[in-house]
């Protein structure tokens, strides 16, 4: 992927603030002496759809609406944030959209993507089955294909780290959550835009450790998936684009457990009161998990998501909050 320019992220930032203030990145002092250091949350749980893929959205469907000022419809596979993007920025720009989701998808974010406007399909067991489904209707019925790793997209999701990475430069090191790579890629384009040295670790499921395991191997190995806490990185086949890019300029991979994940979820919400879906937990664990990455070292953590259902939510806060 060619990268962007300070002046084409500056044009997308217009198009995302036109629906997505600025969200607040806050030093929480409980989260800082769990880690032992300085810490810094960017809050993407505080968009319009509780996600940081709605700034995603806005500048595809921007660019598509100029492209293709005759769409028909689009189709897209999600687990639920990019659905929602898909949902919101379609509505916006007046063209319908039908949203391919696995069976069994958390119930909340299907009725979020349904009020946004959305055609909703369940079909397949995990998230690959979806997206294969999903392209036989855009082909059947002659819809744009939305996928969920593309250069807009990264443009859009980039505006966010462009925000944090701004306003603290001197963070040493981030961890991101690693779905199919539009926000790890994203901070990998914003840190080159910004020259800045900052450590980038991607963050897996080892329950769905695809990327973990391909990153490894330089190559792209695909791995089933079992995790259902962490559904924003059930991912079981890479993007061979995103993974090049991650590949070739990534810091590192590592894993976190379900119950590691859990265990940031309410640590968060102990912390600071904020609701962290899976995925947007995920870096919190992999911090806490991973001292020797983190110890004398400014961090940054992406909360990118708050979606996550009720009844799960409170399973989590049951749990013991971790030593």
């Amino acid at each position: 992927m060619k990268f962007p320019d300070h002046a084409e992220l500056d044009a997308a930032r217009d198009i995302v603030r036109a629906v997505v203030p600025a969200t607040p990145a806050y030093a929480w002092p409980l989260l800082r002496e769990r880690l032992g250091t300085e810490v810094i949350v960017k809050h993407e749980n505080h968009t319009p759809t509780g996600a940081f893929k709605v700034r995603g959205g806005l500048v595809y469907f921007d660019r598509l609406a100029r492209r293709e000022p005759d769409c028909p419809g689009v189709v897209s596979a999600t687990r639920g944030n990019h659905g929602q993007s898909v949902a919101l920025a379609a509505a916006r720009n007046g063209i319908p959209a039908t949203i391919v989701v696995p069976q069994g998808n958390s119930r909340e974010k299907n009725a979020a993507m349904r009020a946004l406007g959305a055609t909703l399909i369940e079909h397949g067991d995990d998230f690959q089955e979806s997206r294969e489904h999903a392209g036989r209707l855009a082909a059947e019925g002659g819809l744009h294909m939305v996928p969920s790793f593309h250069r807009d997209l990264i443009l859009g999701v980039a505006t966010y780290w462009m925000e944090l990475f701004t306003a603290h430069p001197e963070l040493e090191v981030v961890f991101v959550p690693i779905g199919l790579g539009s926000g790890i890629c994203s901070a990998i384009v914003a840190r080159q835009v910004l020259g800045l040295k900052c450590a980038i670790i991607g963050v897996v499921s080892e329950l769905a450790p695809a990327y973990a395991l391909s990153f490894a191997a330089g190559r792209a190995i695909e791995a089933p998936v079992s995790t259902l806490l962490a559904d924003g990185m059930a991912c079981r086949t890479p993007d061979a684009e995103s993974l090049e890019m991650i590949i070739a300029h990534m810091d590192d991979v590592v894993q976190v457990s379900d119950d590691q994940v859990a265990g940031a979820m309410k640590i968060y919400f102990v912390a600071t009161h904020n609701v962290a879906e899976g995925a947007g937990a995920a870096p919190l664990a992999a911090a806490l998990a991973n001292p020797q990455l983190v110890r004398g070292r400014r961090v940054g953590l992406p909360l990118c998501g708050g979606n996550v259902d009720h009844d799960v939510f409170a399973e989590v806060l049951l749990r013991p909050l971790p030593g």
